[in-house]
């Protein structure tokens, strides 16, 4: 499949239609005694990529369970095309394609058999689905490869082989949960690839959940969870232009005193954070030069950098992205 270079492809349309895809309302869902989602609200927008990003545990995989008729919320709602997930969950699923982390493909079979079966799932018969199952091939660069068995194909083959589960019966919303986990970087390029080319020539609107900053970084929006609650909202450009400037770590055997002299000395509010003192101002280069003469053998290692969407959680939580606390919600799924 012949794909442009991923800086050609054009970014989403601002002009979208007012009506949202999906709509999630202070959303709630409990695992006996455990909050995972708490008054979760966001909209999601006609053809755009959505990114609900946050670390194991966080509430997004809660989030997509949700979407994806597998689950009910405990409060609030969800649509998607107008139609409430708990009270016409059929309605929803002609709308929705779904590819989850766990594979879903037969890998005894063939791509065609594959698609067959779950076109008949979707019952599609006859010279339409087998169109369509061609079709589908063609699309996701499968077409050579339509009749050898799934086993032999790599990670990212299976992967758009999956993507092409989901599309088969031609939904308007596509819902993706971790979908570049275990692909090395070709077929992870290749696969975001697809997806511009879905948003833009297709118009269809896709969700996915992550972990990675890098995939965050291709979506058009994201909703960033931390603790079962959304804590920033908007596109990653916006997300980190609230920080400004740089930001800088520093490396010191006593990172809570030397905090405390910079507060004293410069009149900031540095913070501690995993043994490392972290500031965000202007011109950091040059205040790394002030603040290590300032202070002479107190700071044992320096970083400037510029702000990253980690960066924004550590702002809206006060702590780094993964925490002791990451997995927590995947245990109490099992």
């Amino acid at each position: 499949m012949p794909l442009p270079d991923l800086e050609s492809v054009p970014a989403a349309q601002d002009e979208r239609s007012e009506s949202p895809v999906i709509r999630i309302e202070r959303l709630g869902h409990r695992y006996d005694e455990r909050q995972a989602l708490d008054d979760v609200s966001f909209d999601v927008r006609a053809a755009e990529i959505f990114g609900l990003l946050g670390p194991n545990g966080s509430g997004k995989t809660t989030t997509f369970r949700i979407l994806s008729t597998l689950m009910l919320p405990t409060s609030g709602r969800a649509l998607i095309m107008g139609h409430d997930i708990a009270r016409e969950p059929a309605l929803v699923r002609r709308n929705i394609g779904v590819v989850f982390q766990a594979q879903s493909i037969d890998i005894k079979l063939s791509a065609e058999e594959n698609l067959t079966l779950i076109g008949h799932i979707y019952g599609l018969r006859g010279a339409a689905l087998k169109k369509r199952v061609s079709e589908m091939l063609s699309r996701v660069g499968l077409a050579d490869h339509a009749r050898e068995r799934a086993e032999t194909f790599s990670g990212g083959m299976q992967r758009r082989l999956e993507l092409a589960k989901g599309l088969l019966h031609r939904p308007s919303v596509l819902l993706l949960d971790e979908p570049t986990t275990g692909l090395d970087p070709g077929a992870r390029r290749d696969l975001w690839l697809y997806l511009h080319m879905l948003r833009d020539e297709e118009r269809v609107t896709v969700l996915i959940t992550t972990h990675l900053m890098e995939d965050a970084e291709h979506c058009d929006r994201l909703a960033i969870y931390a603790s079962g609650c959304v804590v920033a909202l908007g596109t990653p450009a916006e997300l980190k232009s609230e920080i400004g400037g740089d930001v800088i770590l520093l490396e010191s055997e006593q990172p809570e005193s030397l905090a405390q002299h910079i507060e004293q000395r410069f009149r900031l509010q540095p913070k501690v954070i995993d043994n490392r003192v972290r500031l965000e101002i202007e011109n950091g280069h040059r205040f790394v030069t002030d603040v290590v003469e300032a202070f002479p053998g107190e700071i044992q290692g320096v970083s400037v950098h510029k702000p990253s969407l980690e960066d924004v959680f550590i702002r809206r939580t006060g702590h780094r992205f993964w925490t002791e606390e990451a997995g927590v919600e995947e245990e109490v799924k099992k």
